[in-house]
């Protein structure tokens, strides 16, 4: 009978949790990434609106003015929001390591019931090794002794004749 884990179900199940949790972690990830790309235009946006400012009519620095200090808003905000996901993926980070850790404890289990199975498997065959070997020792014995009482009685009838 092959190994059976009685625990099978349940692993599988926290398997899947990790598995979800890997894809929670990766879509965290995906957003910090996403919020510093959003970062690096905004201070492209920065500095090229600079750049055009120095060649531009002196009379739209107001305006210029006012759109930069609105992405320098803007940038704030996107720093904040990064922060912000960079928690959220430390949090998801951990949540992972708490669920492989949960995978890692079953994991651990089944293989010490494994092991414990081969050898409840490997005694039973054992036994049923030493009982063939007592049985064929009983019936060699029996077959000896029936030798002997079958020389004796044929030397009962020689020496009775």
């Amino acid at each position: 009978m092959p190994f059976s884990y009685r625990l099978q179900k349940i692993l599988e199940i926290r398997i899947r949790k990790k598995e979800q949790q890997l894809q929670a972690v990766i879509k965290a990830q995906s957003e910090v990434d996403r919020i510093e790309l959003l970062i690096i235009k905004n201070l492209q946006q920065i500095d090229d609106l600079t750049k055009q400012m120095r060649k531009a009519d002196p009379m739209m620095y107001e305006q210029y003015d006012k759109y930069i200090k609105h992405l320098w808003e803007e940038d704030k905000k996107l720093k904040q929001q990064k922060l912000e996901a960079l928690e959220v993926l430390e949090k998801e980070k951990e949540l992972l390591k708490l669920r492989e850790q949960e995978v890692n404890v079953l994991e651990k289990h089944k293989e010490h019931q494994k092991e414990n199975y081969i050898q409840e498997q490997k005694a039973l065959e054992l036994k049923e090794l030493n009982e063939i070997g007592s049985q064929r020792s009983f019936i060699k014995n029996r077959e000896k002794k029936e030798d002997i009482e079958l020389e004796e009685y044929i030397e009962k009838i020689k020496n009775g004749n």
